[in-house]
């Protein structure tokens, strides 16, 4: 065969834009740091989350009443798929007093499954205070 007539198919570059973060085998606490949530959010039992710019991530506690928000205007209807959702899609609903444009869109892409599905479990049960 010619090798002019096979075609060429280029090989596949690992690029930092597919690198996840993190791979969801980490440790929730690891999870949270290399994925930079401390960075803007309190997160109870995750000592160096002291951010201020996002809300408290309390879901447990708060995750119903964003769900019923008269502004919210999402497709979850669980807390679990409310996390998910606003780590996927974080401008569909900004809560009320924090700034919007202010979470990357890019989070989706760089978070394993795993770690997302460990992110909404452990937040879903967080009800006590931040810090």
């Amino acid at each position: 065969m010619n090798p002019a007539s096979v075609p060429s198919s280029p090989i596949p570059v690992l690029s930092e834009d597919k690198v996840p973060l993190v791979t969801g085998e980490e440790p929730i606490r690891h999870i949270f740091i290399k994925a930079g949530c401390v960075v803007c959010h309190e997160i109870p039992g995750i000592p160096e989350a002291k951010g201020r710019v996002g809300p408290p991530l309390v879901l447990g506690h708060t995750g119903e009443q964003r769900l019923r928000d008269p502004a919210y205007h999402g497709r979850a209807r669980t807390v679990h798929e409310y996390v998910i959702e606003s780590v996927l899609e974080p401008d569909l609903f900004v809560v009320a007093g924090y700034p919007s444009r202010t979470m990357p869109a890019w989070y989706g892409s760089k978070l394993s499954a795993l770690a997302l599905e460990k992110i909404a479990h452990y937040l879903e049960q967080q009800t006590g205070d931040a810090g």
